[in-house]
């Protein structure tokens, strides 16, 4: 969680950000540069402009006036070449970051158990992922370097204000200490306020994301009213969170201009009467410290906001960084590497549990044979998908063995065992891209030519290409521009040129019309021959015709066999769900 402590600085963040700046630690070290060149300039005019003053107008000296014109010309293009280069460089810096940091969150998220997004918001994960870290580029480009920029520059002002004249340097710090102050407090403020903000956008993300993407359940169920006031609440807190910036703001920056007039003014009474007794203060020396004086507080005033920048970002690092340090990734301590896959698996007492204490599966135990079709079975809440998930490792298991071919799963490494499993949901989820994109998910060693051929084999290239464009029409997001049959057949394809050895169906006909649903079994009877595979369905045609069928109450498999055997235990369970559930379909 974010540190809500009100400190202003967190070190140890910091530290760690600017780990991310190794690999271009000479542009870091140039930026840094640029930073001390920019302070030592801000002394060099106001000292050239005193000169000129002094020693050119007053005493009428055209030529040596031309000469300190010149020269101050020379630094005026230095000092904006200068600028140039730390702006652009420390912008650069930031981006090239942030691209890091990004790329390292996206990777840390793509391991993540299925565990960790059941429990997470997508929309506070977008934020993370693209706001959040857009924010922390601004440590860089605005915060960290502007503001070592504007403190060496006040620090070199300082010492050369006592150095000239350590009267009206005095005068500039008996003002100081209050603009000082106030700039402690804002910062401590703001860094509380902005804790606030970045929770608020978390939510607003979360709450637009969520109902954007559920939008046709609000509509179905009229709930458009509530939803909207909904909004407006989540809004209005978010509203909330801004303004209370706006207000410590409003109250800073008038101090901060006030302060700096007050010096102004204690400058030109006590330095006037000095120059008018000429009691060791020139006219040019009281316009260098009022200039100086200027240049100053612009800083002192425009820190507080670069700091709020600096803050926002440091906010922001932290719960990216708290991503990061999510420790939810399964364990991949497997080094063995999976050929020539038979396709045998085996349960041995596998138990399992999504909340401690709290068993989804009791001791499951069976074997599904070299390709063997086994059918899972049972009411809602049994386990049936459990199985599946525990079998491709997205969850751990509290205790027994999953094994594959004989081999522990655990000892496989993830990667190899899922590639050697292909799986067909219920939800098929198709991303806003061409179909053949979707089928292949841009894997390389898949080519066109073998995906025609695929689609050929299990019936469904006619279908593809009567779609305008064919394999290359775009399903937009979700695949809504297709009908949940035509959205199944594609994920049968998805599975099918992968070659797997091991096939599983979770629900797979569930919810298509009779047309499609033959187009679908017609596939499922070509990709499930010759290769191990897991159906879970409550379709009659798919159970009946499974070597052995898995009946599954609360955690425990209650009876197993095939069609027929289980349809002889006289008060069976699944003669009881198959006559409930199953003899209207038969008829």
């Amino acid at each position: 969680m974010a540190d809500k402590s009100g400190k202003a600085f967190d070190f140890k963040l910091f530290r760690r950000l600017i780990t991310y700046t190794n690999p271009y630690r000479l542009t870091f070290y140039f930026v840094a540069f640029s930073a001390i060149l920019l302070a030592a300039l801000s002394i060099v005019s106001p000292y050239l402009l005193r000169q000129t003053i002094d020693r050119t107008i007053i005493p009428q000296d055209a030529e040596l006036l031309v000469y300190f014109v010149s020269l101050m010309l020379g630094i005026l293009v230095i000092d904006v070449v200068t600028q140039f280069l730390f702006i652009f460089f420390a912008n650069w810096l930031g981006q090239h970051v942030i691209r890091d940091i990004r790329v390292a969150l996206f990777g840390h998220m793509l391991g993540f158990k299925k565990q960790y997004y059941d429990r997470s918001s997508v929309g506070r994960l977008v934020t993370r992922a693209v706001s959040d870290i857009e924010t922390i580029a601004s440590i860089f480009s605005q915060g960290l370097f502007m503001i070592i920029s504007d403190l060496l520059k006040m620090l070199a002002i300082l010492c050369y204000m006592l150095y000239q004249s350590w009267q009206l340097g005095l005068l500039v710090f008996v003002v100081l200490p209050l603009v000082v102050y106030a700039t402690r407090v804002f910062q401590k403020k703001m860094k509380a306020a902005f804790e606030e903000v970045r929770t608020q956008v978390s939510n607003l993300n979360s709450f637009v994301q969520e109902r954007l993407t559920g939008m046709k359940i609000v509509q179905l169920f009229a709930r458009e009213q509530t939803e909207y006031d909904k909004f407006k609440e989540i809004n209005n807190k978010h509203k909330k969170a801004w303004i209370k910036t706006v207000w410590y703001n409003s109250i800073f920056f008038p101090i901060a201009e006030m302060s700096s007039s007050i010096t102004v003014g204690l400058i030109v009474w006590f330095g006037g009467l000095k120059a008018a007794q000429y009691d060791g203060v020139s006219l040019g020396l009281v316009i260098e410290f009022i200039q100086l004086s200027q240049i100053l507080f612009r800083p002192l005033r425009q820190i507080a906001d670069k700091f709020n920048t600096l803050q926002m970002g440091m906010v922001a690092a932290n719960r990216v960084f708290a991503i990061l340090d999510t420790d939810s990734k399964i364990e991949n301590q497997g080094t063995l590497e999976l050929n020539d896959v038979k396709g045998k698996i085996t349960f041995d007492q596998v138990r399992f549990s999504y909340v401690e204490g709290e068993e989804v599966l009791k001791g499951v135990s069976f074997i599904a044979k070299p390709g063997e079709t086994i059918a899972i079975v049972g009411a809602t809440g049994a386990g049936k998908s459990t199985i599946i998930n525990l079998l491709e490792r997205f969850y751990e298991i509290d205790s027994g063995t999953i094994s594959v071919d004989n081999f522990d799963i655990k000892t496989i490494d993830v990667q190899s065992l899922r590639s050697h499993i292909a799986t067909v949901l219920q939800d098929v989820f198709l991303f806003a891209d061409t179909i053949l994109n979707n089928i292949t998910l841009n894997n390389p060693a898949i080519p066109e030519e073998e995906v025609y051929m695929a689609a050929k084999e299990i019936g469904i290239h006619d279908f593809i290409m009567s779609l305008p464009g064919g394999y290359q029409y775009n399903v937009k997001e979700r695949g809504a521009m297709l009908s949940s049959g035509q959205r199944q057949l594609l994920s049968f394809l998805r599975a099918y040129v992968t070659n797997p050895s091991i096939l599983v169906l979770d629900e797979a006909t569930s919810s298509v019309d009779s047309h499609s649903e033959q187009l679908i079994q017609d596939a499922t009877n070509k990709i499930t021959k010759g290769r191990t595979s897991i159906v879970i369905a409550h379709r009659l045609a798919t159970i009946k015709n499974a070597d052995k069928i898995i009946v599954m109450d609360k955690g425990n498999i209650v009876e197993y066999g095939s069609h027929n055997e289980l349809l002889e235990i006289a008060g069976g369970y699944y003669k009881n769900l198959y006559e409930v559930q199953f003899a209207d379909v038969s008829e």
